[in-house]
């Protein structure tokens, strides 16, 4: 048990984000982003909720489970998906985003890249745009987040795994480019999230290096967001396929949490929000 002095030294760093209405606090605990992909063909879970039905109780079990952020995807990002039409896009996933909207009170994230598709999304009851390619394959989508002061999730990614230099300082200046791109739109930078991109234009040998270098990320000064759910590095490490990932996801969960991460994107909500909240209160002596 901590002594009165020592809890007297302990303050916590927290920061406020304002989501349309509702509100996101960083720093006094890891918030649980629970993932529903509404596609046929993810890595992990292809296929598993693409019925509205199905994908609102597996919506609701997330709720229940701990998650603070709701992520609906419509379209695939695995390494040599087939892309599909904004039209096929947005049939995915708005009666689904307003399905939710109707029955819980969850804070929902839309994972797109696309801008018609994100300002639909916002128009039907999403409060956070997350975007895989950080606003630099449609500027618009900076554009459609100003003008709905919509937070943005702004993820680092490239073709291929090759960097230039040293692959964190790569990452850094696509991001801070991302970031240029969010704030001439008219994005408040209060509103900007970063993620790393694990997964995502990197091998799984330089997605570990990166897991042990997030806190260079976390220095840009902005809540940081991990999305190492049942990854391939995982699968490489443990040699299981995705949905035998858990421990591992947990492992990462716990680094990232050390690391500073403000947020972990996750399959298995109820689990990682467990090791979360251990790890908080060691890290944030929040109990």
């Amino acid at each position: 048990m901590l002594m009165d002095n020592e809890e007297k030294k302990f303050v916590l760093k927290t920061k406020k984000m304002d989501v349309l209405g509702n509100e996101l606090v960083f720093g006094e605990r890891t918030l649980i982003m629970g993932i529903l992909n509404l596609t046929p063909d993810s890595f992990s879970d292809g296929g598993d909720f693409i019925d509205v039905d199905k994908a609102l109780e597996h919506a609701k079990k997330m709720l229940r489970e701990g998650a603070d952020i709701i992520d609906i995807g419509g379209e695939s990002s695995r390494p040599g998906h087939t892309r599909i039409s904004t039209e096929e896009e947005m049939r995915r996933v708005i009666p689904v985003i307003r399905r939710i909207k109707e029955e819980t009170d969850a804070i929902i994230s839309l994972d797109t890249i696309r801008a018609e598709v994100a300002e639909e999304g916002i128009k039907n009851g999403v409060h956070i745009i997350n975007d895989i390619w950080g606003l630099q394959h449609d500027n618009n989508v900076a554009v459609i987040a100003a003008k709905y002061g919509t937070p943005v999730i702004i993820m680092h990614n490239q073709m291929g795994n090759v960097y230039a230099g040293d692959m964190v300082e790569e990452i850094k200046r696509f991001l801070l480019e991302s970031i240029r791109i969010a704030k001439e739109a008219g994005v408040k930078d209060e509103k900007i999230i970063l993620d790393p991109g694990i997964g995502f234009g990197k091998t799984p040998e330089q997605n570990l290096i990166l897991m042990n270098r997030l806190r260079e990320i976390k220095d840009l000064g902005y809540p940081l967001l991990l999305g190492a759910s049942r990854k391939s590095m995982i699968g490489k490490i443990l040699d299981l396929p995705p949905k035998d990932r858990v421990e591992g996801t947990i492992a990462t969960t716990v680094l990232g949490i050390i690391q500073g991460v403000d947020i972990v994107r996750v399959h298995d909500v109820m689990q990682n929000s467990r090791a979360a909240k251990v790890t908080d209160a060691i890290i944030r002596r929040i109990y």
